[in-house]
């Protein structure tokens, strides 16, 4: 059988991610949830039989052999006892979970090229002996000198193409993309993932950025999840736990409604925005598509798609942010395709009146 990955009433769950993309092509962990399935079924059989399957849900051994089986009941009883994505939130508490299942569904049978010995390795005692890199892959063309890795709370994963500057420290479970950047003294932690073409440094910690995205100078990004094409002025940084220690709230427009999320919860940007240097995004922050972040003081804990600053909030300018977003994708020598600005377009327009 073969597995079609269905978004169903659950998209709205997974906001603002879900304005631009399927949920099946949310990364948690080193691949998206589309690529993890590829993985077992990498090619698409039309003779075979087709089973529906939730996109949010996790592929795990058993789900995947009940599929194979090809029994509707086994198949339906793995979907209810699988691991699914709940919302938005849900991305960072299962990227441990997913960098470790990745990593050995990546790196089985592969071999790693060599670490360059400038760097410090360290290992959980578990781990010394003639299998104690294991825990370490590089891909081919990753440049890593004089940094200090520390694989003993779970692997790390370095792409293709990829480079860390030196005095980088990295603590796993961690995954930097194919043609990445972590730039000069860069201190990551936690079950941290960095997609791939982006140019990250400062402190980082249990945070998922999806790719194409910079966060390239000090500050602190913490329990946040950054979507693609985004860029993070010099200095700027997000709170991740209330003065009072109280649960923190997102705010879920689309639902209309906030979602309690712990102690815990940091920054939710999504796709095509940017904030301006040092600015200081509260606890359990929403920022939907294509928003220019700057003002005064912390930051309100939602603004919505095409802001144009909090101080006050402004529509920012469809053209102009055509423009801008353009001229983003190009210093990564992409073009901004007619079918991205149609889909641009059509979330300007549902965009409530401020």
């Amino acid at each position: 059988m073969q597995p079609i990955l269905i978004d169903g009433s659950f998209a709205e769950d997974f906001f603002p991610f879900c304005l631009t993309r399927s949920i099946a092509d949310i990364r948690c962990g080193i691949l998206s949830i589309r690529q993890k399935w590829e993985q077992f079924f990498p090619d698409s059989d039309t003779q075979s039989e087709a089973v529906e399957i939730p996109a949010m849900l996790l592929p795990d051994d058993q789900l995947i052999g009940a599929i194979r089986s090809g029994k509707e009941g086994e198949i339906q009883e793995a979907i209810s006892k699988g691991t699914m994505l709940q919302n938005q939130a849900d991305i960072v508490r299962q990227n441990e979970r997913e960098i470790k299942s990745d990593f050995q569904l990546i790196c089985k049978g592969r071999k790693s090229q060599p670490i360059p010995a400038s760097n410090r390795i360290i290992l959980s005692e578990s781990m010394e002996g003639s299998k104690s890199r294991e825990q370490i892959f590089l891909e081919a063309g990753a440049v890593v000198e004089h940094c200090i890795l520390n694989a003993t709370e779970g692997p790390i994963y370095i792409g293709k193409d990829s480079l860390i500057m030196e005095g980088s420290m990295i603590r796993g479970p961690f995954a930097l993309g194919e043609a990445s950047v972590l730039k000069m003294g860069t201190r990551i932690y936690g079950a941290t993932t960095i997609g791939p073409h982006s140019t990250v440094g400062g402190e980082i910690k249990n945070s998922v950025i999806f790719g194409y995205s910079n966060k390239a100078h000090e500050g602190y990004l913490g329990d946040s999840v950054i979507g693609e094409w985004c860029n993070l002025g010099a200095g700027s940084s997000n709170s991740n736990v209330k003065n009072n220690a109280g649960s923190i709230k997102l705010w879920n427009p689309l639902k209309n409604k906030y979602s309690d999320e712990g102690v815990k919860c940091g920054l939710f940007m999504g796709d095509y925005s940017r904030s301006a240097l040092n600015t200081a995004f509260n606890s359990g922050t929403v920022v939907g598509v294509s928003a220019n972040v700057f003002g005064r003081g912390l930051t309100p804990t939602y603004l919505s798609s095409f802001s144009w600053g909090f101080d006050p909030v402004r529509i920012y300018n469809f053209e102009k942010a055509i423009q801008h977003i353009g001229q983003w994708k190009k210093l990564k020598n992409k073009l901004l395709s007619t079918a991205e600005i149609n889909l641009l377009r059509t979330i300007f327009d549902q965009q409530k009146p401020l």
